[in-house]
């Protein structure tokens, strides 16, 4: 996917959510001093991103430019993820434990970033807590839905990342992260599948062979 940068920002984004069309929500005041409701709604969301032990689901992705696309993704916590986007998109997203790497099929060019350099380095730790090194910016809540906004401590303004719950059952439905430059890459989640067996080989990325082990 060229240019390098655009493709660089798009699977940083990918990683991170909000309804695609949803209700106005009332927005909890005050982003460095949390509401008694807002703490127990962020420990809310803690305690579930840390019982997710495995997910499968299929994801929308709507990009910038309005454009979207379709995949799977896989979540092992700790520490792996993987997001494989359906043909005709060449791009497959692998977090391994230690890296993020983002493979184009066609240009068969990998790169790889830092875990503490992308969204999935919080939603793949092996215990998340929102505070830190993020920050809790907003606690959103609407009918039946809880939307969590999260900075980077030391450069709010480098962009942002929120996370949207359904209450009934309480599980991650969307998320979406705004760059620096006020872009912003959309994530719907559907067709959830928790608690599955996944195999390890979907998190493994064999640079010599120009391929990944994973299904396509």
């Amino acid at each position: 996917m060229l240019p390098y940068s655009l493709s660089r920002r798009r699977f940083l984004a990918v990683l991170a959510a909000t309804s695609l069309a949803g209700p106005a929500l009332a927005q909890a005041p005050g982003p460095r001093r949390l509401a008694p409701q807002d703490e127990a709604d962020v420990g809310r969301v803690e305690q579930y991103l840390n019982g997710l032990k495995t997910l499968r689901a299929r994801f929308l992705q709507i990009n910038p430019s309005g454009g979207s696309t379709e995949g799977t993704l896989y979540l092992s916590r700790p520490g792996r993820m993987r997001l494989d986007y359906d043909p005709p998109d060449p791009n497959l997203v692998i977090v391994n434990g230690s890296h993020l790497i983002h493979y184009d099929r066609q240009l068969r060019t990998p790169a790889y970033l830092g875990l503490d350099a992308t969204p999935a380095g919080l939603l793949v730790r092996e215990t998340v807590r929102l505070s830190g090194d993020v920050t809790v910016s907003a606690v959103e809540r609407g009918p039946a839905v809880l939307r969590v906004t999260l900075t980077q401590t030391k450069d709010p303004r480098a962009g942002k990342m929120t996370l949207m719950f359904s209450e009934r059952p309480f599980q991650l439905t969307n998320w979406q992260v705004t760059d620096g430059q006020g872009l912003v890459t959309r994530v719907a989640l559907y067709e959830p599948q928790i608690g599955l067996a996944l195999d390890p080989q979907l998190f493994v990325f064999r640079e010599a062979t120009g391929f990944d082990t994973g299904p396509r």
